[in-house]
């Protein structure tokens, strides 16, 4: 199911990238971290297209985009453009638990940030923050 999950900070930079695989940890690591920084074109192009409607509310959940031959890359941007991101090997549950799922990661996100110790901008470093994702991928049966 999910295999890799990923925040990245406001200039791209990567703040949180955990792969949940067990074999060639590092050759994995590196391997997402491209698939994901390959991703983000396509949340420029979905943040930057216009909104069909005047009164339009900005939606948060981008959806599919990446596709690779084994892996789908699904995405969300806060409002303050921090975007997280999910590379799972199948095609996971429909687009309404996909919702659900990113607003949980928000939340652990939020939660981590909101520590008075935190330096915006720098590496998510909480063991609670990384307690709270395997939790939610492992919910969700990760590979």
């Amino acid at each position: 199911m999910i295999v890799c999950a990923a925040v990245l900070g406001q200039t791209n930079n990567p703040l949180y990238l955990e792969v949940f695989q067990s074999k060639g940890k590092q050759e994995d690591a590196l391997k997402f971290h491209y698939i994901v920084h390959c991703a983000l074109d396509a949340v420029e192009e979905k943040v930057a297209a216009p909104r069909k409607a005047p009164g339009e509310v900005f939606d948060t959940y981008l959806g599919m985009l990446y596709p690779t031959e084994d892996f789908k890359v699904y995405g969300s941007i806060s409002n303050t453009r921090i975007k997280f991101m999910l590379v799972v090997d199948e095609m996971l549950q429909k687009e309404d638990e996909m919702r659900m799922i990113f607003k949980r990661f928000h939340t652990a996100y939020v939660d981590a940030v909101s520590n008075p110790f935190y330096t915006t901008s720098t590496s998510v470093t909480s063991k609670r923050f990384d307690a709270s994702v395997r939790t939610l991928v492992t919910s969700l049966g990760a590979s």
